[in-house]
């Protein structure tokens, strides 16, 4: 179940993160999901690295440290997508 939840999270945040980031990626679904993963994996080191990741009720702050983290991963991830394929982005 807990790989279930994490892909949930990930499909989530790395939608999220799509939709904040201004422009048009060009990532396909599946490495949206991989990069949203990646990105809670991230938010959550930071949330620890800062003593935040276990508080009583909701943990906004790490969950927002995650999805700090998915922005990260999905722009620079797009990036590299976009440059592995051949360099030039569609729509502009």
């Amino acid at each position: 179940m807990s790989w279930l939840w994490a892909i949930i999270v990930g499909l989530i945040l790395g939608l999220i993160a799509k939709a904040v980031i201004p422009g048009k990626q060009q990532i396909p679904l599946w490495l949206t999901v991989i990069f949203g993963m990646l990105g809670s994996v991230l938010g959550n080191w930071a949330a620890t690295g800062l003593g935040v990741n276990e508080t009583k009720g909701i943990d906004w702050t790490r969950h927002l440290l995650q999805l700090v983290g998915a922005v990260l991963i999905v722009a620079v991830g797009d990036r590299l997508w976009v440059s592995a394929r051949g360099g030039r982005r569609r729509g502009i």
